[in-house]
């Protein structure tokens, strides 16, 4: 089976590239002109063990907005293609991370039903050159654009860094798990309504 996508979206204010193996071994090759967004996605790669190449470069003269929501819709796109008709995923995964300070929950269920329930404060506005306000309108446009219901709790941080990593790497674990195969299941698509969407 092959789960691969390659996803691009062009507009006035973006041009991105995502390329994705969602049965990889963690390889990442990300470049867009935010840093701290680069290896927040670096660590989404290693983690989940999804082979990922991002190309993104936006209007950041502006602000950060329009990257980091594009970059998310193209991101959830290009799951939602690699995943295709989703017979055999476990559909749901969840996973609760510790980075140093911080512990964050991360559960997904990919129903085809786009919904978040985002529960984290930061204390500053930008982590590295990342503006933090930011987040979960990243999330939001993942969320739409993958048709995934996350949940992102932070239960516990003081350092803004820590609390983004902690959200990333859980939310690599909690993909990984949702997006794997049930071999029981091959040939059945998770749920009683025989469609996810």
């Amino acid at each position: 089976m092959n789960r691969r996508s390659r996803i691009s979206r062009q507009t006035r204010e973006t041009n991105i590239l995502v390329e994705l193996d969602i049965d990889g071994k963690g390889v990442s090759s990300i470049s867009s002109p935010i840093g701290f967004l680069n290896h927040m996605l670096e660590a989404l790669s290693k983690h989940g063990l999804f082979d990922l190449k991002v190309n993104a470069q936006g209007d950041i003269h502006v602000d950060q907005h329009h990257l980091v929501e594009d970059l998310a819709i193209v991101l959830g796109r290009a799951f939602q293609k690699a995943l295709g008709d989703k017979k055999g995923i476990q559909r749901a995964g969840f996973f609760i991370y510790p980075m140093d300070d911080a512990l964050a929950l991360v559960a997904v269920d990919l129903s085809g039903r786009p919904y978040l329930q985002f529960d984290v404060e930061f204390r500053r506005q930008f982590c590295g050159d990342f503006d933090t306000d930011l987040t979960k309108h990243f999330f939001e446009a993942l969320s739409v654009s993958m048709g995934a219901n996350l949940v992102i709790k932070l239960m516990a941080g003081e350092n803004d860094h820590h609390k983004l990593e902690a959200i990333f790497k859980a939310l690599a674990k909690a993909l990984k798990l949702a997006c794997s195969l049930d071999p029981r299941a091959s040939d059945s698509i998770p749920s009683t309504k025989e469609v996810l969407d």
